[in-house]
């Protein structure tokens, strides 16, 4: 089946509606401590849906993986469980600085990370990028997608500077700006973690064509390895917390110890059937963002490294989209309101020029 960037397009916008998403269905969980919701939805994230999806799309799924060299599982573990730092952080950035500010941050590191390190590893950057007109407008789109950034984060920061404590603790409970900005910094380099993990993971791609797989499910595969580093991470983590603060009893509807902001709203025990499935629904969601993802790589031809932008422009899109929906906006100025929809603006046109870019090289 031969490339065809503008269904590539469609798929990364669908990939980014799904990540922008996924923390919506954890905003009503009650009762259950940060690091419980966290996992749960995890366990749905990295183990369960990456495993199943993969069974049902590709042939022969662990007769292929029973192939795959252990070098490349190695770094594909690697950089998975290096990415899995910046998925655990990414969770915090939400509640210290909101859906739109948070993900700006977070995405606009990334992206320049994940869509350039790869080529440049390779060591074919300046082929791909420098010799070629579709070359030229993928660059273009890179710095478009920048420039979107920056003013969505700038519209962000003087929202921050107009609004009162009270006012953003309404908007975002926990708001820290500094706090946040510095785990959004974090999490923005480690999350670009991933793309190299699916670069690594390429060779798997061929395995699972040899064995009958169609060209949009080929990824599908490296997906199992990149995300069980991701759930190594984060269960390491969210153990620790576990026994620190007693809350594994909430996974059966008693309490903890020492309950966070998130778990104190409410009065009672856990609603856990309410909560299972919200962490599910959230932890699949955060899967369907790379389901996705690797759909539309594999619609864009030579230049399917640019898909690491494209992705990160849409998540950014419809995380603004959201925070207008969640009301985070609701008290700043006309003028920054107007700031925000313009660096929207400027994404989707980015998304329009990559897309542009990779079908003047098919």
């Amino acid at each position: 089946m031969p490339a065809n960037p503008l269904l590539g397009v469609l798929f990364h916008w669908l990939g980014g509606l799904a990540s922008a998403s996924f923390y919506v269905p954890y905003r009503g969980i009650r009762r259950w401590n940060w690091e419980i919701f966290w996992l749960t939805g995890g366990i749905f994230s990295w183990a369960v849906a990456p495993w199943f999806f993969a069974s049902v799309q590709t042939h022969d799924l662990i007769g292929v993986m029973a192939q795959v060299p252990g070098r490349i599982v190695g770094w594909c573990v690697f950089f998975g469980m290096l990415w899995g730092f910046g998925g655990l952080t990414y969770g915090l950035t939400m509640r210290y600085l909101g859906l739109s500010l948070g993900m700006a941050v977070v995405l606009g590191l990334c992206t320049v990370f994940g869509t350039l390190i790869p080529p440049i590893f390779q060591g074919d950057f300046a082929a791909k990028l420098l010799g070629s007109t579709s070359g030229h407008m993928i660059l273009l789109g890179l710095l478009v997608t920048l420039a979107g950034i920056v003013v969505v984060a700038m519209a962000g920061a003087a929202k921050d500077r107009a609004l009162s404590d009270a006012q953003k603790t309404k908007a975002v409970a926990e708001f820290n700006f500094r706090k946040g900005i510095a785990v959004a910094i974090f999490s923005g380099v480690m999350s670009s973690c991933f793309a190299f993990g699916l670069s690594a993971g390429e060779p798997i791609k061929a395995l699972s064509a040899a064995a009958g797989t169609g060209p949009l499910w080929t990824g599908l595969p490296t997906l199992c390895l990149v995300m069980a580093g991701g759930l190594a991470t984060n269960a390491i983590w969210c153990a620790i917390l576990i026994v620190r603060n007693g809350s594994a009893s909430q996974w059966l509807g008693g309490t903890a110890m020492h309950m966070d902001a998130d778990a104190g709203r409410g009065e009672g025990r856990p609603p856990l059937g309410r909560n299972f499935l919200l962490a599910g629904l959230g932890g699949t969601a955060w899967y369907f963002q790379f389901f996705f993802y690797t759909m539309g790589e594999s619609q864009m031809g030579r230049f399917g490294f640019s898909s690491w932008t494209l992705h990160m422009a849409s998540i950014i899109i419809f995380g603004t989209l959201w925070g207008f929906a969640f009301r985070e906006w609701k008290d700043a100025a006309p003028r920054v309101r107007a700031m925000v929809w313009s660096g929207v603006g400027l994404l989707v046109i980015a998304t329009i020029i990559i897309g542009y870019g990779n079908m003047l090289a098919t």
